[in-house]
């Protein structure tokens, strides 16, 4: 079983995936603690080095550039300096910022302060307003341009106004008419937008609030996948639940869990960004649902276990599933 699955990593080469979404940049600020502040009982962080990396629907592309595919990434950033410095981390593993729009919106910012391994604060700065229909109307026209040379469109919504409905079901509309497959990972609880979807992967919480169901049990899970399938009227749905791995359910009937591979976990941040773009190159390379969560599960399991946003191999990914 794991000689197959390490067989479909051959087939993410090459493999363009039209990513649409919140763009985001992500700051990390590394530094040491060694006192409290006589302030505030807070620590003092003695400010090392700076870096900057892709974040949001951005930090997706990064996942799938680094598995191997090939991204069209779409959406808006504005006239700033964050914009300015993700553009050009973009450029850096040569990721085409050409689809992405400016407006006179705040470009989403967030500053990550890290100290020993350990994060200590987050800070914010961003927009949360839909985006006029003008805009999303231009967003829509560029997918549609390009949409016959991709082999699956993502939507990553992290509800910051890009992905207004209007935008999205324009999306799925033009995909679906061309056979292409639709990911997406939503954190809007609103599911009517995403209908006509190939697949949908949430964490634990946002499938409870999107589904209306408070999951405790497995019998509450299974209800809640079932209520997402047929809400989002899509073939698949992928539940994700930390430690306790993931919960793929499909409109025939199937259902199937996954036991977390994780081995040490350091950082989940971005962990659901590296599940739906290797579940993107997975499906697109010839997996089924299940073969597909399979693979991104052992992808999250190398995730957690380095810090930050850094990046995971192809090479990586082989030898976690030879090692089960």
């Amino acid at each position: 079983m794991r000689e197959d699955l390490v067989r479909f990593l051959e087939g993410f080469d090459g493999k363009r995936i039209l990513i649409l979404g919140d763009l985001m940049l992500d700051e990390f600020v590394w530094g040491k603690v060694a006192r409290i502040s006589p302030e505030a009982p807070v620590p003092v962080v003695d400010v090392q080095r700076i870096t900057y990396a892709p974040g949001g629907a951005a930090h997706v592309a990064t996942k799938v550039v680094d598995l191997g595919g090939r991204v069209l990434l779409f959406g808006v950033v504005g006239e700033d300096e964050p914009g300015r410095l993700l553009r050009h981390e973009l450029k850096q593993i040569s990721i085409d910022s050409s689809f992405i729009l400016e407006t006179d919106r705040l470009t989403s910012h967030k500053t990550r302060v890290i100290a020993h391994s350990q994060q200590v604060v987050r800070v914010d700065q961003e927009s949360r307003h839909p985006i006029s229909e003008a805009l999303a109307l231009s967003l829509l026209e560029g997918v549609k341009q390009n949409i016959d040379g991709i082999e699956a469109v993502l939507i990553s919504d992290y509800a910051k106004g890009i992905c207004t409905p209007i935008l999205v079901q324009g999306v799925i509309s033009a995909a679906r008419k061309r056979g292409k497959i639709v990911l997406i990972g939503p954190k809007d609880s609103e599911c009517d937008k995403y209908k006509g979807a190939t697949i949908v992967t949430l964490n634990e919480g946002e499938a409870s609030e999107a589904a209306g169901v408070t999951i405790t049990d497995e019998d509450s899970l299974a209800q809640a996948g079932k209520l997402l399938l047929e809400k989002v009227q899509c073939k698949a749905v992928l539940i994700t639940r930390g430690e306790k791995g993931m919960s793929l359910f499909e409109a025939t009937g199937a259902f199937v869990h996954l036991p977390t591979y994780a081995r040490e976990v350091y950082d989940v941040t971005g962990a659901g960004d590296v599940v739906i773009g290797t579940l993107a190159l997975a499906l697109t390379a010839g997996a089924s649902f299940s073969e597909a969560a399979n693979i991104a599960n052992y992808a999250a399991g190398v995730s957690v276990g380095k810090i930050g946003t850094a990046p995971i191999t192809r090479r990586e990914l082989e030898m976690a599933i030879a090692r089960g």
